[in-house]
């Protein structure tokens, strides 16, 4: 009895073109919500992505799965920043600052709020996001509180809203004016989590479920 031939299915994959306007369609819509906000038009949006209406809604078929992939692509980027922190062999609390930096430079403080604003939070593909940049953070922050370095009473949530209170102000609230002060401020908060700990902090370390039940 002979076997029927194996069916063999044609995988489809994006064109590189499509791509390209995908992403180029991601980076103008984050370079937009940062400076107007998450109701920016979309034609407005595709206007600066250099591509057609069409092209936007081919790819994201309303504005949540757009905002949803932007703020996405921010924290896999932030993921990437702590993952060549854990990388590095030198000074752990350095590794952690240059991982603060480069978080304040993905602008996390204009995109949070549209998570709770415009669309699930629960959604799955945020979630595995949102866990990734935890679990690296504390994975660093471990690290430098193991060397001596990072003072003990401080959590993951007390550096992430640091970052996201004095990266930038909310979206369209003249955000790039303060480009100039953003690393200042936040190395100025980078030297207060340095060990020994040069004053007792109220209350305790914030955890990500502290933040998530306020």
């Amino acid at each position: 009895m002979q076997t029927a031939p194996a069916v063999q299915r044609k995988v489809t994959r994006p064109r590189a073109d499509a791509l390209r306007n995908r992403e180029r369609i991601v980076t103008a819509a984050q370079e937009m919500f940062v400076e107007f906000g998450p109701d920016v038009p979309l034609d407005e949006i595709a206007r600066r992505a250099g591509v057609g209406n069409a092209t936007v809604y081919r790819n994201f078929p309303d504005r949540d799965a757009l905002v949803r992939e932007v703020v996405c692509s921010v924290m896999d980027r932030t993921s990437e920043a702590a993952e060549q922190g854990l990388a590095e062999t030198g000074d752990a609390f350095e590794a952690l600052e240059r991982f603060v930096h480069a978080a304040a430079d993905e602008r996390i403080s204009a995109l949070c709020p549209m998570v709770a604003s415009t669309f699930d939070q629960n959604h799955p593909d945020l979630e595995a996001a949102r866990r990734r940049v935890e679990q690296l953070v504390e994975e660093l922050m471990d690290r430098a509180k193991t060397a001596g370095r990072l003072r003990t009473d401080v959590g993951v949530g007390d550096v992430l809203v640091a970052v996201a209170q004095l990266s930038r102000p909310p979206a369209g609230t003249a955000c790039l004016s303060a480009d100039r002060f953003v690393h200042r401020h936040l190395q100025l908060f980078l030297d207060g989590l340095r060990a020994p700990a040069r004053s007792v902090l109220p209350g305790t370390a914030a955890t990500m479920e502290d933040l998530r039940q306020a």
